[in-house]
């Protein structure tokens, strides 16, 4: 073999062994560069939402419940990634706060902790209280007030003046006080109305002692409030004096006074009917009787005209 084929062997097996080790560092700084550019994969995470619906008092269980897979990094707040970490065990189980529907996390604020009861307690806010008024279909807005509904409550009493005289007030004694409870339901979820005989309210001392105050004095009832609406209204004791005829009355009497001032009404003189007096009807024919031997006769006979 001459000596320059073996020379040019030499070359390419050389120049295939230095594209072979080029080729593997080029690959090796692509895939360094790609991981940089991703970074590092997210950690596969689960999330657990209610499988079926529960409500205030129903106990949580594994069968309601269920692990779905949430690729975020960021879950809600006291939401819970394994079932078991829900449910606990048999002998501290846990209860349902609030409305879960399906397909909704499972949050740690609308469920008890281990062991705790779902009792109306544990559902208040630190500092609050519950207070119960009694209602009645006109003054519990016909039972459309449900629990987590806001309703202002007004305070219907007789004051007795200086001068001995009794006047009646309406006031506003409590705005955007927050419903727990009707009667004994704290289903936040049930919308068919119905007519109750007490609401339970969340409020504070100062609250719960105007309100137990107010019973005791006057008659209570309810105000419904827009769902959002949360502001305070500048409000006064409504008395007798100020009903009225409303806006509309006020407008109307307006457009009277700057109307064209109305003709004087005509009298009406009464007049009595005169009643004629009624003529004797002449008959027009007459009777006359015949004996005969042992009978009497009677004949019409025609009066000529």
């Amino acid at each position: 073999m001459r000596s320059s084929t073996i020379f040019s062997l030499v070359i390419a097996f050389v120049l295939a062994a230095a594209a072979v080790f080029g080729m593997r560092e080029y690959l090796s700084d692509q895939k360094a560069r790609l991981l940089a550019m991703s970074g590092t994969r997210a950690e596969e995470r689960t999330l657990v939402v209610a499988a079926k619906a529960m409500r205030f008092g129903d106990r949580v269980r594994s069968e309601n419940l269920k692990a779905i897979p949430w690729p975020s990094n960021e879950t809600p707040a006291g939401s819970f990634v394994s079932i078991a970490a829900v449910v606990g065990n048999d002998a501290q189980p846990r209860y349902a706060m609030a409305a879960i529907d399906p397909g909704e996390p499972v949050l740690s604020s609308k469920i008890t902790g281990t062991g705790e009861r779902a009792t109306l307690s544990a559902a208040l806010d630190q500092g609050m209280k519950a207070v119960s008024i009694r209602v009645n279909d006109v003054l519990g807005v016909a039972g459309f007030v449900r629990p987590s509904d806001r309703v202002d409550v007004l305070l219907t009493r007789v004051v007795r003046g200086p001068a001995g005289n009794d006047q009646t007030f309406v006031d506003v004694l409590l705005q955007g006080v927050k419903v727990l409870a009707v009667d004994q339901t704290a289903d936040e979820r049930k919308d068919e109305p119905s007519v109750v005989k007490t609401v339970t309210f969340e409020v504070t001392t100062d609250e719960a002692q105007r309100l137990t105050l107010g019973a005791s004095i006057g008659t209570l009832s309810l105000a419904l409030r827009n769902v959002a609406s949360s502001s305070m209204e500048q409000t006064r004791p409504i008395t007798v004096a100020d009903l009225g005829g409303g806006p509309m009355a006020t407008e109307l009497g307006k457009d009277l006074n700057n109307s064209k001032t109305p003709e004087p009404e005509k009298q009406v003189k009464i007049v009595e009917p005169t009643v004629e007096k009624a003529l004797p009807i002449e008959p027009k024919w007459i009777t006359v009787g015949v004996w005969n031997t042992t009978k009497r006769e009677e004949h019409r006979v025609g009066l000529v005209e």
